[in-house]
Protein backbone atom coordinates (compact mmCIF):
# COMPACT_ATOMS: atom_id res chain seq x y z
CA UNK A 1 0.00 0.00 0.00
CA UNK A 2 3.17 2.01 -0.05
CA UNK A 3 2.49 4.24 -3.33
CA UNK A 4 -0.81 4.17 -2.62
CA UNK A 5 -1.09 5.56 0.66
CA UNK A 6 1.81 8.06 -0.05
CA UNK A 7 -0.45 9.11 -3.56
CA UNK A 8 -3.67 9.01 -2.16
CA UNK A 9 -2.75 11.62 0.78
CA UNK A 10 -1.10 13.97 -1.54
CA UNK A 11 -4.45 13.62 -3.55
CA UNK A 12 -6.50 13.61 -0.35
CA UNK A 13 -4.43 17.13 0.51
CA UNK A 14 -5.33 18.29 -3.11
CA UNK A 15 -9.35 17.53 -2.78
CA UNK A 16 -9.50 19.41 0.57
CA UNK A 17 -8.16 22.54 -0.69
CA UNK A 18 -10.01 21.54 -4.03
CA UNK A 19 -13.20 21.10 -2.11
CA UNK A 20 -12.41 24.08 0.43
CA UNK A 21 -12.24 26.20 -2.72
CA UNK A 22 -15.53 24.64 -4.10
CA UNK A 23 -17.07 25.23 -0.30
CA UNK A 24 -16.65 28.94 -0.51
CA UNK A 25 -17.57 29.03 -4.52
CA UNK A 26 -20.78 26.72 -3.28
CA UNK A 27 -21.60 28.12 -0.71
CA UNK A 28 -20.85 31.86 -0.53
CA UNK A 29 -19.67 33.62 -4.07
CA UNK A 30 -22.41 31.53 -6.03
CA UNK A 31 -25.37 31.87 -4.29
CA UNK A 32 -24.57 35.74 -3.23
CA UNK A 33 -22.82 36.78 -6.66
CA UNK A 34 -24.98 35.00 -9.34
CA UNK A 35 -28.84 35.00 -9.65
CA UNK A 36 -30.25 31.73 -8.39
CA UNK A 37 -31.36 31.11 -12.27
CA UNK A 38 -27.97 31.73 -13.69
CA UNK A 39 -26.33 29.38 -10.57
CA UNK A 40 -29.00 26.62 -11.66
CA UNK A 41 -27.89 27.19 -15.36
CA UNK A 42 -24.20 26.45 -14.54
CA UNK A 43 -25.18 23.69 -12.51
CA UNK A 44 -27.86 22.19 -15.12
CA UNK A 45 -25.01 22.86 -18.46
CA UNK A 46 -21.99 20.93 -16.63
CA UNK A 47 -24.12 17.74 -15.01
CA UNK A 48 -25.82 17.39 -18.50
CA UNK A 49 -21.98 17.35 -20.15
CA UNK A 50 -20.53 14.88 -17.96
CA UNK A 51 -23.93 12.66 -18.98
CA UNK A 52 -22.69 13.10 -22.20
CA UNK A 53 -18.57 12.68 -21.57
CA UNK A 54 -18.02 9.48 -21.50
CA UNK A 55 -19.54 8.85 -24.67
CA UNK A 56 -17.87 11.82 -26.32
CA UNK A 57 -14.69 9.97 -26.04
CA UNK A 58 -15.60 6.08 -26.46
CA UNK A 59 -15.12 5.37 -22.88
CA UNK A 60 -11.67 5.68 -23.80
CA UNK A 61 -10.33 6.78 -20.54
CA UNK A 62 -11.07 3.16 -19.45
CA UNK A 63 -9.42 1.46 -22.30
CA UNK A 64 -6.16 3.02 -21.72
CA UNK A 65 -6.10 1.81 -17.45
CA UNK A 66 -7.53 -1.70 -18.53
CA UNK A 67 -5.16 -2.56 -21.15
CA UNK A 68 -1.81 -0.52 -20.87
CA UNK A 69 0.07 -2.09 -18.54
CA UNK A 70 -1.07 -5.77 -19.95
CA UNK A 71 1.18 -4.27 -23.45
CA UNK A 72 4.82 -5.48 -22.89
CA UNK A 73 6.19 -3.74 -25.74
CA UNK A 74 6.13 0.03 -26.65
CA UNK A 75 4.76 0.51 -30.07
CA UNK A 76 1.80 -1.48 -28.78
CA UNK A 77 1.31 1.11 -25.88
CA UNK A 78 1.47 3.92 -28.11
CA UNK A 79 -0.68 2.19 -30.74
CA UNK A 80 -3.41 2.29 -28.00
CA UNK A 81 -2.46 5.97 -26.62
CA UNK A 82 -2.66 6.73 -30.27
CA UNK A 83 -6.15 4.98 -30.66
CA UNK A 84 -7.54 6.40 -27.51
CA UNK A 85 -7.25 10.02 -29.16
CA UNK A 86 -8.69 8.93 -32.67
CA UNK A 87 -11.93 6.86 -32.04
CA UNK A 88 -13.28 9.75 -29.84
CA UNK A 89 -13.73 11.88 -33.16
CA UNK A 90 -15.79 9.09 -34.86
CA UNK A 91 -18.42 10.13 -32.45
CA UNK A 92 -17.74 13.80 -31.71
CA UNK A 93 -17.75 14.56 -35.75
CA UNK A 94 -21.19 12.96 -36.64
CA UNK A 95 -22.76 14.30 -32.99
CA UNK A 96 -21.35 18.09 -34.18
CA UNK A 97 -23.08 17.66 -37.49
CA UNK A 98 -26.33 16.28 -36.47
CA UNK A 99 -26.44 18.80 -33.56
CA UNK A 100 -25.94 21.62 -35.90
CA UNK A 101 -28.76 20.93 -38.05
CA UNK A 102 -31.38 19.81 -35.47
CA UNK A 103 -29.56 22.54 -32.83
CA UNK A 104 -32.90 23.92 -32.77
CA UNK A 105 -35.47 21.72 -32.12
CA UNK A 106 -33.03 20.01 -29.36
CA UNK A 107 -32.61 23.63 -27.62
CA UNK A 108 -36.41 23.52 -27.89
CA UNK A 109 -36.65 20.26 -25.91
CA UNK A 110 -34.30 20.63 -23.38
CA UNK A 111 -35.36 24.70 -22.37
CA UNK A 112 -39.68 23.70 -22.74
CA UNK A 113 -39.38 24.50 -18.79
CA UNK A 114 -37.15 27.03 -18.54
CA UNK A 115 -36.28 29.18 -21.43
CA UNK A 116 -33.09 30.85 -20.33
CA UNK A 117 -31.18 27.38 -21.20
CA UNK A 118 -31.97 27.56 -25.05
CA UNK A 119 -29.70 29.92 -25.80
CA UNK A 120 -26.81 28.18 -23.98
CA UNK A 121 -26.94 24.18 -25.21
CA UNK A 122 -24.27 24.46 -27.50
CA UNK A 123 -22.10 24.91 -24.29
CA UNK A 124 -23.22 21.28 -23.38
CA UNK A 125 -21.75 19.68 -25.85
CA UNK A 126 -18.51 21.65 -26.11
CA UNK A 127 -18.28 21.08 -22.56
CA UNK A 128 -18.39 17.60 -22.87
CA UNK A 129 -15.85 17.30 -25.39
CA UNK A 130 -13.17 19.08 -23.25
CA UNK A 131 -14.30 17.05 -19.87
CA UNK A 132 -14.31 13.92 -21.84
CA UNK A 133 -10.34 14.16 -23.72
CA UNK A 134 -9.05 15.45 -20.24
CA UNK A 135 -9.93 11.96 -18.53
CA UNK A 136 -8.38 10.76 -21.49
CA UNK A 137 -5.29 12.54 -21.08
CA UNK A 138 -5.25 12.04 -17.09
CA UNK A 139 -5.83 8.15 -17.60
CA UNK A 140 -2.42 8.34 -19.75
CA UNK A 141 -0.69 9.74 -16.24
CA UNK A 142 -2.64 7.37 -14.00
CA UNK A 143 -1.05 4.34 -15.78
CA UNK A 144 2.38 6.17 -15.05
CA UNK A 145 1.65 5.87 -11.32
CA UNK A 146 1.47 9.61 -11.70
CA UNK A 147 -1.74 10.89 -10.64
CA UNK A 148 -1.36 13.98 -8.49
CA UNK A 149 -0.87 16.66 -11.20
CA UNK A 150 -3.81 15.45 -13.23
CA UNK A 151 -5.99 15.35 -9.94
CA UNK A 152 -4.91 19.02 -9.09
CA UNK A 153 -5.94 19.94 -11.77
CA UNK A 154 -9.50 18.74 -12.23
CA UNK A 155 -10.24 19.61 -8.59
CA UNK A 156 -8.42 23.04 -7.81
CA UNK A 157 -7.68 24.68 -11.63
CA UNK A 158 -11.61 24.85 -12.52
CA UNK A 159 -12.36 25.66 -8.77
CA UNK A 160 -10.20 28.55 -8.90
CA UNK A 161 -10.80 29.95 -12.19
CA UNK A 162 -14.52 29.93 -11.07
CA UNK A 163 -13.88 32.10 -7.96
CA UNK A 164 -11.51 34.91 -10.31
CA UNK A 165 -14.87 34.62 -12.97
CA UNK A 166 -17.28 35.20 -10.21
CA UNK A 167 -15.81 38.02 -8.56
CA UNK A 168 -15.44 39.48 -12.29
CA UNK A 169 -19.42 38.98 -12.34
CA UNK A 170 -19.79 41.14 -8.91
CA UNK A 171 -17.63 43.82 -9.71
CA UNK A 172 -19.37 43.92 -13.24
CA UNK A 173 -16.02 43.46 -15.49
CA UNK A 174 -18.52 40.20 -17.12
CA UNK A 175 -21.94 39.80 -16.85
CA UNK A 176 -23.70 36.28 -16.08
CA UNK A 177 -24.29 35.68 -19.57
CA UNK A 178 -20.35 36.10 -20.16
CA UNK A 179 -20.04 33.56 -17.49
CA UNK A 180 -20.90 31.22 -18.95
CA UNK A 181 -18.95 31.04 -21.91
CA UNK A 182 -16.33 32.30 -19.83
CA UNK A 183 -16.69 28.75 -17.79
CA UNK A 184 -16.74 26.73 -21.40
CA UNK A 185 -13.41 28.04 -21.69
CA UNK A 186 -11.73 27.24 -18.46
CA UNK A 187 -13.06 23.31 -19.45
CA UNK A 188 -10.85 23.95 -22.32
CA UNK A 189 -7.80 25.49 -20.86
CA UNK A 190 -8.04 22.92 -18.50
CA UNK A 191 -8.18 19.72 -21.36
CA UNK A 192 -5.16 21.27 -22.78
CA UNK A 193 -2.85 21.59 -19.77
CA UNK A 194 -3.50 18.14 -19.41
CA UNK A 195 -2.58 17.23 -22.34
CA UNK A 196 0.60 18.72 -22.54
CA UNK A 197 1.58 17.48 -19.42
CA UNK A 198 0.42 13.75 -20.57
CA UNK A 199 2.69 14.17 -23.14
CA UNK A 200 5.56 15.54 -20.78
CA UNK A 201 5.25 12.31 -19.03
CA UNK A 202 4.47 9.63 -21.57
CA UNK A 203 5.44 11.12 -25.33
CA UNK A 204 3.85 8.47 -27.51
CA UNK A 205 5.08 7.69 -31.58
CA UNK A 206 1.80 8.58 -33.43
CA UNK A 207 1.17 5.82 -35.27
CA UNK A 208 -1.93 4.38 -36.80
CA UNK A 209 -1.20 0.68 -36.59
CA UNK A 210 -4.34 -0.89 -34.61
CA UNK A 211 -3.30 -3.19 -31.76
CA UNK A 212 -3.88 -6.88 -31.94
CA UNK A 213 -6.31 -6.96 -29.27
CA UNK A 214 -8.55 -3.63 -31.31
CA UNK A 215 -11.79 -5.40 -31.48
CA UNK A 216 -11.33 -6.69 -27.81
CA UNK A 217 -11.10 -2.89 -26.99
CA UNK A 218 -13.68 -1.60 -28.78
CA UNK A 219 -16.19 -4.27 -27.53
CA UNK A 220 -14.58 -2.93 -23.91
CA UNK A 221 -14.83 0.59 -25.07
CA UNK A 222 -18.75 -0.04 -25.92
CA UNK A 223 -19.77 -1.62 -22.81
CA UNK A 224 -18.07 1.33 -20.31
CA UNK A 225 -19.72 4.02 -22.62
CA UNK A 226 -22.98 2.78 -21.92
CA UNK A 227 -21.64 1.88 -18.32
CA UNK A 228 -20.16 5.19 -17.77
CA UNK A 229 -23.24 6.76 -19.57
CA UNK A 230 -25.62 4.66 -17.27
CA UNK A 231 -22.78 5.97 -14.17
CA UNK A 232 -22.99 9.14 -15.03
CA UNK A 233 -26.72 9.57 -15.28
CA UNK A 234 -27.10 8.03 -11.81
CA UNK A 235 -24.25 11.49 -10.55
CA UNK A 236 -26.27 13.60 -12.56
CA UNK A 237 -30.10 12.97 -13.87
CA UNK A 238 -31.22 14.24 -10.61
CA UNK A 239 -29.90 17.99 -11.87
CA UNK A 240 -30.93 17.53 -15.62
CA UNK A 241 -34.36 16.35 -14.81
CA UNK A 242 -35.30 19.26 -11.66
CA UNK A 243 -35.90 21.65 -14.15
CA UNK A 244 -38.02 19.39 -16.30
CA UNK A 245 -40.11 19.16 -13.22
CA UNK A 246 -39.48 21.97 -11.11
CA UNK A 247 -38.16 26.23 -11.49
CA UNK A 248 -34.49 26.14 -12.67
CA UNK A 249 -33.38 27.68 -9.10
CA UNK A 250 -34.35 24.47 -7.12
CA UNK A 251 -30.99 22.76 -8.85
CA UNK A 252 -29.19 26.02 -6.91
CA UNK A 253 -31.31 24.69 -3.74
CA UNK A 254 -30.25 21.22 -4.56
CA UNK A 255 -26.98 21.49 -5.68
CA UNK A 256 -25.65 23.30 -2.44
CA UNK A 257 -26.94 20.05 -0.40
CA UNK A 258 -25.20 17.64 -2.68
CA UNK A 259 -21.82 19.65 -2.80
CA UNK A 260 -21.92 19.36 1.52
CA UNK A 261 -22.61 15.91 0.87
CA UNK A 262 -20.22 14.98 -1.42
CA UNK A 263 -17.30 15.77 0.85
CA UNK A 264 -17.81 12.53 2.42
CA UNK A 265 -16.59 10.95 -1.04
CA UNK A 266 -13.22 13.13 -0.72
CA UNK A 267 -10.96 9.74 0.47
CA UNK A 268 -12.45 7.72 -2.12
CA UNK A 269 -11.45 10.13 -5.14
CA UNK A 270 -8.19 10.47 -3.71
CA UNK A 271 -7.60 6.69 -3.24
CA UNK A 272 -9.17 5.84 -6.63
CA UNK A 273 -7.07 7.50 -8.98
CA UNK A 274 -4.12 5.14 -7.82
CA UNK A 275 -5.87 1.73 -6.82
CA UNK A 276 -7.92 2.16 -10.57
CA UNK A 277 -4.57 1.39 -12.10
CA UNK A 278 -3.02 -1.13 -9.41
CA UNK A 279 -5.91 -3.31 -9.52
CA UNK A 280 -6.43 -3.14 -13.17
CA UNK A 281 -2.46 -4.00 -13.29
CA UNK A 282 -2.75 -7.13 -10.68
CA UNK A 283 -5.52 -8.35 -12.80
CA UNK A 284 -3.67 -8.53 -15.64
CA UNK A 285 -0.82 -10.67 -13.90
CA UNK A 286 -3.52 -13.02 -12.30
CA UNK A 287 -2.65 -11.85 -8.75
CA UNK A 288 -5.77 -12.37 -7.13
CA UNK A 289 -4.30 -11.72 -3.81
CA UNK A 290 -3.20 -8.64 -4.47
CA UNK A 291 -6.66 -7.46 -5.41
CA UNK A 292 -8.43 -8.89 -2.06
CA UNK A 293 -5.88 -7.54 0.11
CA UNK A 294 -6.29 -3.90 -1.14
CA UNK A 295 -10.18 -4.69 -1.89
CA UNK A 296 -10.33 -5.01 2.36
CA UNK A 297 -7.75 -2.20 2.92
CA UNK A 298 -9.31 0.18 0.84
CA UNK A 299 -12.57 -0.53 2.49
CA UNK A 300 -11.47 -0.17 6.15
CA UNK A 301 -9.33 3.06 5.40
CA UNK A 302 -11.79 4.76 3.27
CA UNK A 303 -14.47 3.77 5.62
CA UNK A 304 -12.82 5.38 8.37
CA UNK A 305 -11.99 8.52 6.89
CA UNK A 306 -15.12 9.15 5.04
CA UNK A 307 -17.14 8.43 8.73
CA UNK A 308 -15.31 11.43 10.31
CA UNK A 309 -16.49 13.45 7.61
CA UNK A 310 -19.86 12.41 7.64
CA UNK A 311 -20.17 13.41 11.55
CA UNK A 312 -18.39 16.44 11.07
CA UNK A 313 -20.25 17.25 8.24
CA UNK A 314 -24.26 15.97 9.51
CA UNK A 315 -23.60 17.42 13.00
CA UNK A 316 -22.82 20.54 11.78
CA UNK A 317 -25.05 21.42 9.08
CA UNK A 318 -27.63 23.62 10.74
CA UNK A 319 -24.67 26.29 11.25
CA UNK A 320 -23.43 26.00 7.46
CA UNK A 321 -26.73 26.93 6.50
CA UNK A 322 -26.52 29.74 9.00
CA UNK A 323 -23.37 31.12 7.33
CA UNK A 324 -24.66 30.88 4.08
CA UNK A 325 -27.51 32.82 5.48
CA UNK A 326 -29.76 32.29 2.32
CA UNK A 327 -33.02 30.82 3.85
CA UNK A 328 -34.68 29.46 1.00
CA UNK A 329 -30.80 27.15 0.49
CA UNK A 330 -32.21 25.44 4.18
CA UNK A 331 -34.28 22.68 2.46
CA UNK A 332 -31.19 21.04 1.70
CA UNK A 333 -30.30 19.34 5.73
CA UNK A 334 -32.44 16.16 4.14
CA UNK A 335 -31.01 16.42 0.96
CA UNK A 336 -26.95 16.64 2.75
CA UNK A 337 -28.03 13.52 4.91
CA UNK A 338 -29.57 11.20 2.54
CA UNK A 339 -26.19 12.00 0.29
CA UNK A 340 -23.76 11.71 2.47
CA UNK A 341 -25.07 8.11 3.48
CA UNK A 342 -25.09 6.97 0.07
CA UNK A 343 -21.49 7.95 -0.15
CA UNK A 344 -20.17 6.42 3.01
CA UNK A 345 -21.87 3.17 1.36
CA UNK A 346 -19.83 3.55 -1.61
CA UNK A 347 -17.14 4.27 0.74
CA UNK A 348 -17.25 1.17 2.41
CA UNK A 349 -17.18 -1.07 -0.90
CA UNK A 350 -13.30 -0.02 -1.33
CA UNK A 351 -12.19 -0.92 -4.75
CA UNK A 352 -15.45 -2.90 -5.52
CA UNK A 353 -16.07 -0.57 -9.11
CA UNK A 354 -12.38 -1.14 -9.87
CA UNK A 355 -12.33 -5.18 -9.59
CA UNK A 356 -15.70 -5.06 -11.88
CA UNK A 357 -14.49 -2.37 -14.54
CA UNK A 358 -10.86 -4.05 -14.71
CA UNK A 359 -11.94 -8.22 -14.10
CA UNK A 360 -13.37 -10.01 -17.13
CA UNK A 361 -17.06 -9.32 -15.66
CA UNK A 362 -16.74 -6.41 -16.76
CA UNK A 363 -20.01 -6.66 -19.00
CA UNK A 364 -21.88 -7.20 -15.35
CA UNK A 365 -20.52 -3.44 -14.49
CA UNK A 366 -22.56 -2.60 -17.66
CA UNK A 367 -25.75 -4.15 -16.69
CA UNK A 368 -25.61 -2.98 -12.58
CA UNK A 369 -25.31 0.47 -14.83
CA UNK A 370 -27.91 0.19 -16.78
CA UNK A 371 -30.11 -1.09 -13.90
CA UNK A 372 -29.12 1.54 -11.50
CA UNK A 373 -29.61 4.57 -14.21
CA UNK A 374 -33.47 2.90 -14.69
CA UNK A 375 -33.95 2.88 -11.20
CA UNK A 376 -32.84 6.24 -10.72
CA UNK A 377 -34.92 7.69 -13.28
CA UNK A 378 -37.71 5.87 -12.62
CA UNK A 379 -37.93 7.05 -8.62
CA UNK A 380 -37.00 10.74 -9.95
CA UNK A 381 -39.37 10.86 -11.79
CA UNK A 382 -41.74 9.76 -9.12
CA UNK A 383 -40.43 11.48 -6.21
CA UNK A 384 -39.52 14.46 -7.41
CA UNK A 385 -43.32 14.82 -8.41
CA UNK A 386 -44.68 13.43 -4.92
CA UNK A 387 -41.65 15.75 -2.46
CA UNK A 388 -40.18 18.21 -4.46
CA UNK A 389 -36.15 17.92 -4.47
CA UNK A 390 -36.03 15.59 -1.33
CA UNK A 391 -37.53 12.96 -3.94
CA UNK A 392 -34.50 12.90 -5.48
CA UNK A 393 -31.93 12.15 -2.68
CA UNK A 394 -33.85 9.53 -1.79
CA UNK A 395 -34.45 8.38 -5.35
CA UNK A 396 -30.27 8.55 -5.14
CA UNK A 397 -30.19 6.33 -1.38
CA UNK A 398 -32.20 4.27 -2.37
CA UNK A 399 -30.54 3.15 -5.81
CA UNK A 400 -27.28 3.24 -4.25
CA UNK A 401 -27.89 0.95 -1.40
CA UNK A 402 -29.58 -1.69 -3.62
CA UNK A 403 -27.06 -1.71 -6.20
CA UNK A 404 -23.94 -1.54 -4.42
CA UNK A 405 -25.19 -4.45 -2.35
CA UNK A 406 -25.95 -6.86 -4.68
CA UNK A 407 -22.50 -5.55 -6.46
CA UNK A 408 -20.78 -7.15 -3.33
CA UNK A 409 -23.02 -10.57 -3.63
CA UNK A 410 -21.73 -10.59 -7.40
CA UNK A 411 -17.80 -9.96 -6.72
CA UNK A 412 -18.58 -12.87 -3.56
CA UNK A 413 -19.60 -15.15 -6.07
CA UNK A 414 -17.38 -14.72 -8.83
CA UNK A 415 -14.26 -13.49 -7.10
CA UNK A 416 -14.65 -15.28 -3.44
CA UNK A 417 -13.46 -11.85 -1.78
CA UNK A 418 -15.82 -9.33 -0.10
CA UNK A 419 -14.96 -6.09 1.31
CA UNK A 420 -15.92 -6.53 4.87
CA UNK A 421 -14.48 -7.92 8.27
CA UNK A 422 -15.53 -7.21 12.24
CA UNK A 423 -13.75 -4.42 11.99
CA UNK A 424 -16.53 -3.02 9.60
CA UNK A 425 -18.65 -3.22 12.28
CA UNK A 426 -16.62 -1.48 14.94
CA UNK A 427 -16.29 1.74 12.94
CA UNK A 428 -20.03 2.02 11.87
CA UNK A 429 -20.47 1.56 15.61
CA UNK A 430 -18.36 3.91 16.43
CA UNK A 431 -19.81 6.67 13.78
CA UNK A 432 -23.64 5.86 14.93
CA UNK A 433 -22.58 6.39 19.25
CA UNK A 434 -20.69 9.72 18.37
CA UNK A 435 -23.62 10.77 16.09
CA UNK A 436 -25.86 9.93 18.18
CA UNK A 437 -23.98 11.78 21.30
CA UNK A 438 -23.07 14.93 19.67
CA UNK A 439 -26.57 15.41 17.81
CA UNK A 440 -27.85 16.98 21.42
CA UNK A 441 -24.37 18.65 21.69
CA UNK A 442 -25.24 22.08 20.33
CA UNK A 443 -23.26 25.65 21.20
CA UNK A 444 -24.93 28.76 21.42
CA UNK A 445 -21.49 31.00 19.86
CA UNK A 446 -21.06 32.19 16.26
CA UNK A 447 -22.11 29.64 13.71
CA UNK A 448 -17.79 29.25 12.53
CA UNK A 449 -17.22 29.14 16.53
CA UNK A 450 -19.95 26.18 16.84
CA UNK A 451 -18.42 24.40 13.83
CA UNK A 452 -14.81 24.74 14.92
CA UNK A 453 -15.45 23.55 18.41
CA UNK A 454 -17.77 20.22 17.46
CA UNK A 455 -15.54 18.97 14.73
CA UNK A 456 -12.17 19.21 16.61
CA UNK A 457 -14.28 17.14 19.55
CA UNK A 458 -15.03 15.05 17.19
CA UNK A 459 -12.35 14.54 15.54
CA UNK A 460 -10.31 13.99 18.59
CA UNK A 461 -12.46 11.73 20.16
CA UNK A 462 -12.99 9.34 17.03
CA UNK A 463 -9.12 9.83 16.18
CA UNK A 464 -7.86 8.71 19.32
CA UNK A 465 -10.76 5.27 19.13
CA UNK A 466 -9.55 4.53 15.93
CA UNK A 467 -5.76 4.87 16.61
CA UNK A 468 -6.26 2.70 20.24
CA UNK A 469 -8.31 0.02 19.05
CA UNK A 470 -5.76 -0.03 16.15
CA UNK A 471 -8.83 -0.78 13.47
CA UNK A 472 -6.24 0.26 10.67
CA UNK A 473 -2.68 -0.72 10.20
CA UNK A 474 -2.39 1.83 7.29
CA UNK A 475 -3.73 4.47 9.05
CA UNK A 476 -1.94 4.23 12.28
CA UNK A 477 1.38 3.80 10.11
CA UNK A 478 0.29 7.20 8.20
CA UNK A 479 -0.69 8.84 11.75
CA UNK A 480 3.01 7.98 13.49
CA UNK A 481 4.88 9.25 10.28
CA UNK A 482 2.93 12.66 10.17
CA UNK A 483 3.13 12.66 14.37
CA UNK A 484 7.40 11.76 14.27
CA UNK A 485 7.94 14.59 11.46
Amino acid sequence: MGIVLKQSFRNTIILIVGFGIGGVNTLFLYTHFLEESYYGLIIFILSTANILMPLMVFGMQHSVIKYFSSYKEKQDRDSLLTWSLILPLLIILPLGFFGTIAYETIASWISKENELIKDYTVLIFLCAIFMGYFEVFYAWTKVQMNSVFGNFIREIFARACASVLLFAVLLKWISPEQFMYAMTAVYFLRMLIMKIYAFWIYFPKITLKRPDNFKEILRYSLYLILAGSAGTILLEIDKFMIPQLENIAEVAYYSVGIYIASVVAIPSRAMHQITYPITAKDLNDGNLEGVEKLYKQSSINLLIAGGLLFLIINLNIVDMYRIIDKPQYAVGVWIVLMISVSELYKLALGTNGAILTNSKYYKMFFYFSIGMAFCVIVLNRYLIDLIGINGAALATLITILLFSTIKIIYIQSKLKMQPFSAKTGLILGLIVLLGSTFYFVNFSFHPIVNILLKSTLISIIYGIIVIRMKLSSDVNELLNKLLSR
